[in-house]
């Protein structure tokens, strides 16, 4: 009976603890982080000799975030972010040989809803991106930039003032095919 009722009263606790903190939301204040992951770039087009390329590459890329959480509303949190956002430099080969290579950054706002479970929330997003590229073409250079929108999904564990997360952020750059990133990285609120 001893160990039944320890078992009980741990479950019991659980329960109360992890049901207190769905119904508190997340903290509302002011964060900042980081996240690593991978960029993919895909463009279909002409080389200079009018052959058709299909350019599908990836490359290491990084962002540096700040926001503001409005953890108010129980199960629901509504946050305000911004990102700087390098997609590295994607390279490849087309067709006839030619060197590919695009150096894209940018600046992002988003603005984000999540649904919270005590440590566990899962996010989606929607904003803009400023973005600006350089693209090199077989030793031909080029620069390009504007505005398109942008879109992602979420998960995030909490573990006090930190937070893991895990995105998948697509970018409507219109100058592209697809350009997407997948990251994983760490957030801090203040």
């Amino acid at each position: 009976m001893g160990i039944k009722y320890i078992f009980a009263s741990i479950l019991l606790a659980s329960v109360l603890l992890f049901s207190a903190s769905v119904m508190a939301g997340s903290e509302s204040g002011f964060y900042v982080g980081g996240s690593i992951g991978q960029a993919t770039v895909k463009d279909k087009g002409q080389t200079p000799n009018n052959e058709d390329f299909d350019f599908t590459e990836e490359d290491a890329g990084y962002k540096i975030f700040a926001g503001f959480n409005f953890g108010i509303i129980p199960l629901i949190d509504l946050a305000v972010e911004g990102s700087y956002v390098d997609f590295g430099k994607p390279s490849g080969t087309a067709a006839d040989g030619s060197t590919v290579e695009i150096d894209l950054v940018g600046w992002d706002a988003f603005g984000l809803a999540a649904l919270t479970f005590g440590p566990f929330s899962v996010f989606g997003k929607v904003g803009l991106l400023s973005w600006d590229s350089d693209v090199n073409f077989d030793g031909n250079t080029g620069s390009d930039s504007g505005s398109d929108s942008a879109y992602g999904l979420g998960a995030k564990f909490i573990l006090g003032p930190i937070a893991l997360r895990a995105e998948y952020e697509y970018f409507d750059v219109n100058e592209l095919d697809d350009l997407y990133m997948v990251s994983a990285g760490l957030s801090y609120t203040f």
